[in-house]
């Protein structure tokens, strides 16, 4: 990763430590995932990824932080260059912050399975180096956000997104400038649900992410869907702790990966229905 790529990573991680000093309360995690079955636009190969991650949620006096980082490594069917025998290797970086607004302006949003409402702002950014694309995105979101009621939480936004990306094609050798998306909405979810004692829990995020006009080369974009979710176990309560160590099975199911037409040119890569072992070490 060069020096340019570290600064949203290194922006990233102070806004973390700043909002966890003024934290009521935080979680956080270091976690690993593998699979085979992993898809990338215009591949038409099963890939095999492992993903280190590490994750970060905080409450304070008027919402929530919420930060993840995810370190991807492929196998050699997604390269690291044209012609490489290594597999290509990614940085995504998530951040949101969601302002509680009863909390913050003492007005209660509550109504049938809704326990409140906030406002939500944040940004992705991601660098990959691979033998195509070379993603260098960079991402702004803002909405509204509002709480069901539920055990755990689901909570659910509506986003309008900013998206701009300047990828390098190491087989052309040629670089093309950043180029902006048009302005587009995202309705997304995210939950973590316990299912009774059980020591499970049902956790994930959904994303449904509309059109977002023409892209760089001039071709069409298509709505996208992307569902994560898993089945955890709390492991930890075995030798009588809780919440530090969980294990389980994972899906992810992503058509129309970052909006390429999986009936078009990108191919079977631009839709991945990929079953992972997830692992989470809680501090």
């Amino acid at each position: 990763m060069n020096t340019l790529s570290r600064i949203p990573l290194v922006a990233a991680f102070a806004a973390l430590c700043a909002g966890a000093q003024a934290a009521d309360w935080s979680d956080t995690y270091i976690g690993y995932r593998t699979g085979s079955k992993f898809h990338e636009p215009f591949n038409p190969n099963d890939i095999g990824k492992d993903i280190i991650n590490l994750s970060h949620v905080s409450g304070y006096k008027y919402g929530t932080n919420f930060f993840n980082v995810d370190f991807l490594k492929s196998d050699e069917k997604d390269p690291a260059g044209a012609g490489s025998t290594n597999g290509a290797h990614e940085v995504y970086i998530v951040y949101r912050h969601t302002l509680d607004i009863e909390k913050a302006f003492g007005t209660p949003v509550r109504f049938g399975p809704i326990r409140g409402a906030g406002l939500t702002a944040g940004f992705d950014v991601n660098a990959k180096t691979d033998a195509g694309y070379n993603s260098k995105k960079r991402m702004f979101v803002f909405g509204p956000t509002v709480f069901v009621d539920v055990p755990g939480f689901l909570n659910v936004s509506l986003l309008v997104l900013k998206e701009s990306n300047a990828p390098y094609n190491t087989f052309t050798n040629t670089s093309t400038p950043r180029y902006s998306y048009k302005t587009h909405p995202m309705l997304t979810a995210a939950w973590g649900i316990p299912i009774g004692s059980t020591g499970l829990s049902f956790e994930g995020f959904m994303n449904w992410i509309a059109s977002k006009g023409s892209n760089e080369f001039g071709g069409g974009t298509k709505p996208e869907t992307n569902i994560d979710m898993q089945l955890m176990y709390d492991v930890s309560t075995l030798w009588g702790s809780k919440g530090k160590f969980k294990l389980g099975l994972e899906y992810q199911y992503w058509k129309n990966k970052f909006g390429n037409n999986h009936e078009g040119a990108a191919g079977d890569g631009a839709f991945a229905k990929t079953p992972m072992i997830r692992a989470q070490y809680h501090f």
